[in-house]
């Protein structure tokens, strides 16, 4: 691709994120080692994807079977908690032969794909292999996953594909979460030595040959992966930020991967470069806006994987977080782990028809918006349309809150409206004062205890200090 060509490129997605000439320069500054992709088509999906806003992530393995942190419990670093007692090579040997108990039964990503269209979600990751090595997909490279347990017998034991389908047919954008690390090969970590921390647990230089078994057999995985067997990806989401991309030839990897899913997304996540097409910050939003593409991903409980008795967040606070995210630029994908026995809990799908029901009145708000350069004041967090034509305010009530009786705004860049207000949770029209650059919008009586979202359809910027 030419220069020029590649800048005119950069400018198409500049100004699709509604960011004016004047900004670009500063975005650059900005981007804190974060490069855009030269790839058209890698380009134009992520402009896609970001229109997206709201995903789901979904960790489910052996570590669901008791409902224990996934894989992190097998690994010897200080912050790591077992049961008091536990010896740690039993405690291994324990967590390793889950594997044969692992036996999904119930196994139903229609009722998933159902439950997260429902929830307003729009794309989706899941992990076909955490770091514990076991594969929830039916690799010829490996005996050590769900193919070849319990489950083998089940015409769904290739479960990865079963789940990217009942998705496709939603119409959700599709990624597999792969790790990058993996525990369970001798390549990674020998059973010769102990294994004190995440890494090789041996000196690569004096092993070459065992290193290269665990590069050769990474790539083969991701080839499986990615090679059409499972229909065309989306997002390649390769976690495990120690172990880089480059070390098991994701350059090699990604250009064959791009033929058969043209504009493929990869995520070598917190590894700055080339291959980290959208950058994601874990279970934080960051402190102001972000002008490349990025993600949260954060749970909906506090594992990634179920957990039984999960302390869940509320419909309220999960709209709170994606309002914030969405104003800053961002897009949220929410961590959800199916049980054991393979299907979504109860207590999870009523928290997520509620953030549903509310995006189905008030997602103009979120999905396909942009950054708006002013964007938060208070409870209000705000938003644009991608022509910039339109202002939108997401008014995030907390857990425990009530709403005002009204709702105002002010200050440098702040919006006042020369139209209509409109509650995109009622469809009404709402009355609107404008005085000192203070616009206050009256809330009608008898309104939900929601979150509220407006919709400003004519407004001129203020330039009124607070």
């Amino acid at each position: 691709m030419g220069y020029r060509k590649f800048l005119f490129l950069l400018f198409t997605v500049f100004a699709s994120a509604g960011l004016h000439a004047q900004d670009r320069e500063d975005v650059l500054k900005q981007a804190d080692g974060y490069q855009w992709p030269s790839d058209k088509a890698v380009l134009e999906k992520l402009d896609r994807w970001q229109d997206l806003k709201f995903g789901v992530l979904m960790h489910w393995g052996i570590y669901s079977v008791p409902g224990i942190i996934e894989s992190w419990s097998i690994c010897n670093e200080d912050w790591i908690k077992r049961p008091e007692g536990s010896v740690y090579e039993d405690y291994k040997r324990w967590y390793w032969g889950l594997s044969d108990e692992f036996n999904p039964v119930k196994f139903n990503p229609e009722q998933w794909a159902e439950v997260f269209s429902r929830a307003g979600m729009k794309y989706m990751i899941f992990t076909t292999k955490h770091h514990d090595g076991f594969c929830m997909f039916d690799s010829q490279y490996s005996d050590y996953g769900i193919a070849h347990g319990p489950f083998k017998d089940n015409p769904k034991k290739d479960v990865a594909k079963y789940v990217f389908d009942a998705f496709r047919s939603k119409g959700f954008m599709v990624g597999a979460y792969f790790s990058k690390p993996d525990w369970h090969h001798q390549g990674f970590w020998n059973s010769y030595y102990a294994t004190p921390n995440r890494h090789p647990n041996y000196d690569v230089k004096k092993h070459p040959d065992w290193w290269q078994s665990y590069v050769e057999y990474t790539q083969n995985q991701l080839r499986e992966l990615t090679s059409g067997r499972y229909g065309k990806l989306d997002i390649l989401w390769l976690d495990g930020g120690w172990i880089t991309g480059d070390a098991v030839g994701i350059n090699e990897i990604l250009p064959k991967a791009r033929k058969i899913s043209p504009g493929l997304i990869c995520v070598d996540r917190t590894i700055k470069g080339p291959n980290e097409n959208y950058q994601t910050p874990e279970q934080s939003i960051p402190e102001k806006q972000i002008n490349y593409p990025w993600e949260s991903c954060i749970t909906l409980t506090d594992s990634w994987g179920w957990v039984p008795d999960g302390n869940f967040k509320s419909s309220r606070k999960v709209i709170g977080i994606l309002a914030e995210i969405v104003a800053k630029g961002g897009c949220l994908v929410l961590g959800v782990g199916p049980t054991p026995e393979g299907l979504i809990e109860d207590k999870a799908i009523t928290i997520l028809d509620e953030i549903g029901e509310w995006l189905s009145r008030c997602g103009e708000a979120i999905y396909s918006t942009r950054i708006a350069e002013h964007y938060n004041e208070g409870n209000l967090w705000f938003s644009k349309s991608k022509d910039g034509k339109t202002v939108y305010a997401v008014y995030a009530l907390g857990d425990g809150e009530q709403l005002p009786d009204s709702v105002h705004w002010k200050g440098y860049m702040g919006y006042l409206p020369e139209g209509k207000v409109l509650l995109l949770n009622t469809g009404k029209s709402l009355r609107t004062t404008i005085k000192d650059g203070v616009v206050t919008v009256k809330l009608p009586k008898g309104l939900r205890q929601e979150p509220l979202a407006f919709k400003i359809t004519t407004v001129r910027q203020s330039r009124i200090l607070p």
